[in-house]
């Protein structure tokens, strides 16, 4: 039994066989799965970046910090639960962003910047996703269903600013176009503290490449967690 105390370390010595995001040269944050995990009690008060860049994402305010659950972090929107980078991860150019999470609700921040306005990365419905760069925004509507379950994300930039999107594993129709830089500082909330996110991440891999062999192999990787 896990045992829960001020200040506990998670790190996971399980590793699935195969490629791993560390493989990649592109690897900006790696926040990975059961890993890299600082307890408060039984809430998260960091999640260490498993990548070489130290994006660490910290939370120093016990109030806003969130729950560890069965190997997933779980964010409550009425504690504004979040946890934050002291320097930004930036995207100009292409790049795959994978998540496995269950959200319980819609109009809630999966990624973003909480000290640049509109960037982030939002569940805006439950069947629509909202990317805003720069001041510039689009959505992505799913094929069927809704993001409300457990399931896995892929999203991609390619070199022409085409956004695509993955849903466990399936490339959606809705694709999209754009440019800028994505900032991204906080996991949960956007600028300032604003729709906080609700339900359980379990695994971000960002990188600031694009490739039809990385896509596959990060949209692999998650199924298997």
């Amino acid at each position: 039994m896990l045992a829960l105390k001020q200040g506990l370390s998670l790190v996971s010595t399980n590793t699935l066989g195969g490629w791993q995001p560390s493989d990649e040269t592109g690897l900006e944050a790696w926040y990975k799965y059961q890993s890299g995990i600082t307890l408060n009690g039984s809430d998260v008060s960091a999640w260490a970046d498993s990548s070489e860049n130290s994006f660490d994402m910290v939370q120093a305010t016990a109030t806003e910090q969130p729950a560890y659950n069965s190997g997933a972090i779980e964010f409550t929107p009425a504690d504004t639960h979040n946890l934050q980078s002291a320097s930004d991860i930036t995207l100009s150019g292409a790049f795959t962003i994978g998540i496995k999470l269950e959200p319980d609700a819609s109009n809630l921040t999966v990624l973003g910047s909480n000290t640049t306005p509109n960037e982030f990365f939002k569940i805006s419905t439950s069947t629509t996703l909202r990317f805003k760069t720069d001041g510039s925004q689009i959505e992505i509507t799913l094929d069927s269903g809704s993001f409300v379950a457990d399931l896995y994300l892929v999203v991609t930039r390619n070199a022409s600013n085409l956004i695509t999107l993955y849903k466990n594993g399936v490339a959606q129709a809705d694709t999209e176009t754009l440019a800028g830089t994505a900032d991204i500082n906080a996991i949960g909330v956007r600028r300032t503290d604003l729709n906080p996110y609700d339900g359980t991440i379990s695994e971000i891999q960002i990188f600031d490449t694009e490739s039809t062999a990385l896509t596959a192999n990060v949209n692999t990787y998650l199924s298997n967690l």
